[in-house]
Formats: structure tokens, C-alpha cells, sequence
């Protein structure tokens, strides 16, 4: 059987052994309907909510103030536009965004720009951290909503999330951060940084597809995007997945158990991962925070860019030899623009192109890491052999020499991610 690396836990996680053993007993034996009057119903109900009180305690919140949903993206949809269209008035109609949002959120604030919303999108600087001095100048009396991501996607910056959050209290503002890549990754709590609507996702974090949840302030009022049934306080109307939400709590019990060990252990293969390659490839470099400590990158993120070559040519040659990796967000893979969030930290087309995103786990091994190494080297090599761009800066170079100069400049636009089924 060929050897497989996973390297792509941003896209997805393995479900951990205890989180498929805590759910079969929901899909045979405790299989009720939590809505139903009957036993089964009420055993189920229950453990809806031991769940949300498991949720709830790992970011210092209230039972009451999660709500489940299918996933992230449904979590931000409801979170933005819920929150927005509830609150929409002739004087506060500014939402507050940045340019390196997951699809789901930026999507978001597209659909309310057409109601007409002001979306207001922060400039970040070249290792992924927002402008601050922008925010506190668009902080003004129309603003509605600051969203900003905690800990990216693509390139794992993590922002200032408490200093974002005090500004906005300051405003008296509402704001709404998307963990769903640093939650149980890196510690959270919601009263200490301010936050008042909080994106959270299972199937990043070793528990199963399908399941997320929202959460909500106490106080603050949405308006659901449903019709339906008084689930979920008439904010997520549907019936409960009730195997993935316990499923979802007990990844969350076991990885905010295991945070700190795990944190420690993926970050020092991910240190080492990133040594290597930096040092044993020419022409390799690192995209995201310079600063790799857990407070400004998440510990299992390395993207890195290659010059010469394409990232997609790059993924489906590592594939070939059982390691899986992603250019990006799993979300808008398959497209073959330049990474939205890449442009954003001034990354010109080319160089955004030649990106590799490689996200690790506490299943991965520094075999695999060894494996991957070697592999990657020997995949970049064969590419540049075979790549047009290299022979383009050969003849570049020897114009260069001859005293013909050619410049560039990287481009600073925003482009939009691509439409996602899930975050």
C-alpha cells in the first residue's frame, strides 16, 4: 500500500478514535429525535446539551449563548448577515472586514453590499496582520460590524484579537472573529478579548464533518436566515445532527485537554519542516508571520513559495507520491486564480502561483516530515527543469547582465475567493 502524508489539515482532519466511539451509539441505540416527548427524545436532548455546555466552557461562555450549526460557513452567514439585516439603520450601515477573509465571510458582505451596506476592507501588511491605524480611523458612528478572521486560513497569521476587541468595545461596536482554524488550537476566551460572535468548526480540529457552531453574545438579537421550527432559540431551524454535535464536544473536551502538548509537538515539526525547506531549496521563502511562535502563527502552518514554479503542478506531483498537500483554502482549490489572501500581502501573480500550503497534525510524524522533505525537493527540481518562468528569468537575468533591466511591480488589488461549500 503507498505510503500517505497528510499534510493538509487545514482542509480537513482525521477523526480522532474517541470521537468516532463517543458517536456510534447516536446512530444505533440513542438515535432519537431531541425534539420528541419520548425516552430516546429526551436522551438525546440531553446530550445535545451536555455538549453545548462542553462548547461553551472551552471559550468562557454561557450554555445558552452557542448555537449549532452544519459548519463555519454557515456560522458566518448567520452571524454576519443575521446580525446586519436585524440592525440596519440610515445611520449605521458600515461593516468592517479584511482582505484576507475566508470565503464565507467575504461572501457575505458581498450579498449585503447589494442591500447596501458600506463594506469597509482593511488593508493587511506583507506578513498577513491588519493596518490597526486603518481600523481606528474607519471606527466611526456608522459602523454595525467588525469581522475579522482570528487565525488564517491560507497562510496561519494570527491577528491581535483582544486589541481588536477592546477597540470595538471602546465603539461600542459588535465584532465577529472566525476561529475556525485556531479554535482548540490556541487558547480563546471571549470576555478577556472582547468578542462578541465567535466562529467555531469541528472537522478542523478532529472532529467530524458537518458540524459547527455560533457563538452569540448574550443580548445581541439576529435574525434567523431560516423559516422553520424553535430549535437552536429560533435561530437554526432543523433538526440536530445530534451524532456530530457529540461527536464536535468530545473533540473540543479532548483537544482543549491536550492543547498545549499538541500545540508544542506540531510546532516544533512545523519549525523544523519550514528550516529545511527554507534551507535546502534556492529560491524557497515563507509566506505569512516571519514570527513563528504560537502567539502571531498557528502552530501547524507552514506556506511557503517557490520560485519558477506552479503550486498546482506542485500538489498533484506530491500526491503522486502519497502526500497531500493544498495551494489554499480548500474552498477555491480547484480554482486556478491567485490566492486572494496572497494578493492581499503583495504577492504578484507569479509568485503567488508558486505557493504550497502544508498544514500538520498531532498524527503526523517527522518521518513524515523527513518524506516530505525529500520528496518536495526532487518534485520543485523536475518542475523548474521543465518550467517556462525559468527559462524567462534566464534570459531576464541575461539582459540583466547586459545592461537591459526589467521591473516589476507586485499587485496590490484585491481579488475575491472563489464560492465555497464549507469553511
Amino acid at each position: 500500500m503507498k505510503r500517505i502524508v497528510y499534510m493538509d489539515n487545514a482542509a480537513t482532519t482525521r477523526v480522532d478514535d474517541r470521537v468516532v466511539k463517543a458517536m456510534l451509539p447516536y446512530f444505533t441505540e440513542e438515535y432519537g429525535n431531541p425534539s420528541s416527548l419520548h425516552k430516546l427524545g429526551i436522551e438525546a436532548q440531553r446530550a445535545v446539551e451536555k455538549a453545548r455546555e462542553t462548547i461553551a466552557r472551552s471559550i468562557g461562555a454561557s450554555p445558552e449563548e452557542i448555537i449549532f450549526t452544519s459548519g463555519a460557513t454557515e456560522s458566518d452567514n448567520i452571524a454576519i448577515k443575521g446580525y446586519c439585516r436585524k440592525h440596519k439603520s440610515d445611520k449605521k450601515n458600515k461593516i468592517i472586514t479584511t482582505k484576507i477573509e475566508h470565503a464565507a465571510v467575504f461572501r457575505s458582505c458581498v450579498h449585503l453590499s447589494r442591500e447596501g451596506f458600506n463594506i469597509v476592507y482593511l488593508n493587511v501588511d506583507k506578513e498577513g496582520f491588519i493596518d490597526m491605524e486603518q481600523l481606528k480611523k474607519e471606527l466611526d458612528d456608522s459602523v454595525l460590524l467588525v469581522s475579522i478572521i482570528h487565525g488564517n486560513n491560507e497562510i496561519g497569521t494570527i491577528q491581535d484579537i483582544e486589541a481588536i476587541g477592546k477597540l470595538c468595545k471602546e465603539h461600542n461596536v459588535v465584532f465577529h472573529t472566525d476561529a475556525t482554524q485556531s479554535y482548540c488550537k490556541v487558547p480563546i476566551n471571549v470576555d478577556e478579548e472582547n468578542i462578541d460572535m465567535l466562529t467555531m468548526n469541528a472537522h478542523k480540529m478532529h472532529g467530524p464533518k458537518g458540524i459547527g457552531a455560533l457563538y452569540i453574545r448574550d443580548g445581541i438579537k439576529i435574525d434567523p436566515l431560516y423559516g422553520g421550527g424553535p430549535h437552536e432559540f429560533r435561530l437554526r431551524p432543523g433538526t440536530h445532527n445530534v451524532p456530530g454535535i457529540v461527536g464536535f464536544a468530545k473533540a473540543v473536551e479532548i483537544e482543549s485537554k491536550e492543547m498545549e502538548k499538541t500545540a508544542e509537538y506540531v510546532k516544533k515539526l512545523r519549525d523544523y519542516l519550514v528550516e529545511r525547506l527554507l534551507k535546502e531549496i534556492d529560491g524557497c521563502y515563507l509566506n505569512g508571520s516571519s514570527d513563528l511562535s504560537i502567539e502571531k502563527r498557528l502552530p501547524n502552518n507552514a506556506n511557503l513559495r517557490f520560485d519558477y514554479i506552479e503550486g498546482e503542478s506542485l500538489v498533484f506531483r506530491l500526491s503522486d507520491y502519497g502526500i497531500m498537500t493544498s495551494t489554499g483554502s480548500a474552498c477555491s482549490s480547484a480554482n486556478l486564480t491567485p490566492s486572494h489572501v496572497l494578493n492581499a500581502i503583495g504577492l504578484p501573480h507569479e509568485k503567488a502561483h508558486g505557493s504550497l500550503r502544508l498544514t500538520l497534525s498531532k498524527y503526523t510524524t517527522k518521518k513524515d516530515v523527513d518524506y516530505a522533505v525529500e520528496k518536495i525537493k526532487k518534485v520543485v527540481e523536475e518542475l523548474r527543469e521543465l518550467s517556462p518562468l525559468t527559462k524567462k528569468e534566464n534570459k531576464e537575468k541575461e539582459r540583466r547582465d547586459n545592461g537591459f533591466g526589467l521591473h516589476g511591480k507586485g499587485n496590490r488589488t484585491v481579488s475575491e475567493p472563489q464560492e465555497c461549500g464549507g469553511a
